[in-house]
């Protein structure tokens, strides 16, 4: 017995009988917990300050360039909200400060790794160690 695609979109509306403004008007009144979402929020930041202040001056090069994999991924993605005309303004105003948040970050970064890198280069020379 073989099924066209007519066949399997019939059978699929026999199975459901409501209609869809019905499944419209039930999803479109999601209400927001913002108490919840304040909470996840501050416990984020306070974790996140936490694991931070513990991380020891050795591996803060691996940690800042980890940083600015993130930072990019950010950016691409205020990017995105940012130039994307459908939404509101006040999300793409959020978008465009996300976007200056994100972007100094990541140039912070990187000024800061590489005077981290210059403190071992051997003064005079090429930065090679001798033996």
């Amino acid at each position: 017995m073989g099924l066209n695609k007519e066949g399997i979109v019939g059978l699929l509306l026999l199975a459901d009988a409501t209609s869809t403004a019905e499944i419209a008007t039930k999803h479109a009144v999601a209400s927001v917990d913002y108490w919840s979402l304040l909470f996840v929020f501050a416990m984020a930041s306070l974790l996140g300050f936490g694991v931070i202040v513990r991380v020891s001056r050795l591996l803060h090069t691996p940690l800042m360039s980890l940083t600015n994999a993130i930072s990019a991924i950010a950016v691409v993605g205020s990017i995105i909200v940012t130039g994307h005309e459908d939404y509101p303004l006040g999300i793409r105003i959020l978008g465009a400060i996300a976007l200056f948040a994100s972007m100094t970050n990541v140039v912070s970064g990187f000024l800061i790794t590489d005077r981290m890198l210059k403190m071992f280069k051997q003064p005079g020379g090429s930065g090679e160690s001798k033996r």
